[in-house]
């Protein structure tokens, strides 16, 4: 893989390991809404695939953008931001090794995604955020912090993926 530095199989396994975790928790939300509609579970299942070991494939790309798909047609912000996490899930197995910070995005959008569903569901965020920021692992913040940090910005979503890079960079090289 060329880029600005090196991804392994291996570590483009742990980014996915993270993102689908994150994506697989609220999923139900996604299922709840729309239960006849298997795009986001799909996503997650291809993710699941590469991080069990397979080869990245155009499964995990074309679920990915159906999973989207689904998040456009998703009646609640809430079902909208799961769909999008499984979808990111997928997508999370072709990570660019490039130093742009939109690429952080695929990294922590699932787990900021799951902090808002949190918020919209009564509970507190920086609670969601603390359950991520544990199942972070060295290899996850390792390859994170080759990335610059994310620009700041006003959507939720935004605010609280800046939220958490910050907290996992503190914890890196």
């Amino acid at each position: 893989m060329t880029g600005d530095f090196a991804l392994t199989d291996d570590e483009l396994r742990a980014v996915v390991r993270f993102v689908e975790a994150a994506a697989a928790d609220v999923l139900p939300v996604f299922e709840t809404a729309r239960p006849d509609d298997p795009r986001p579970r799909a996503a997650l299942d291809a993710a699941r695939q590469f991080i069990e070991g397979a080869r990245r494939t155009k499964l995990q790309r074309a679920t990915a953008l159906d999973a989207h798909r689904a998040a456009r047609e998703a009646p609640t912000e809430a079902s909208r931001l799961a769909a999008q996490a499984a979808g990111d899930a997928a997508a999370a197995a072709y990570l660019h090794p490039i130093a742009k910070e939109h690429q952080v995005g695929h990294i922590l959008r699932a787990a900021a995604n799951a902090a808002r569903i949190a918020e919209l569901e009564g509970a507190d965020a920086d609670a969601g955020l603390a359950r991520v920021r544990a199942r972070a692992t060295p290899v996850l913040i390792d390859v994170l912090c080759r990335y610059p940090r994310p620009r700041t910005g006003t959507s939720r979503i935004v605010q609280l993926l800046s939220t958490l890079d910050a907290s996992l960079r503190t914890l890196g090289p």
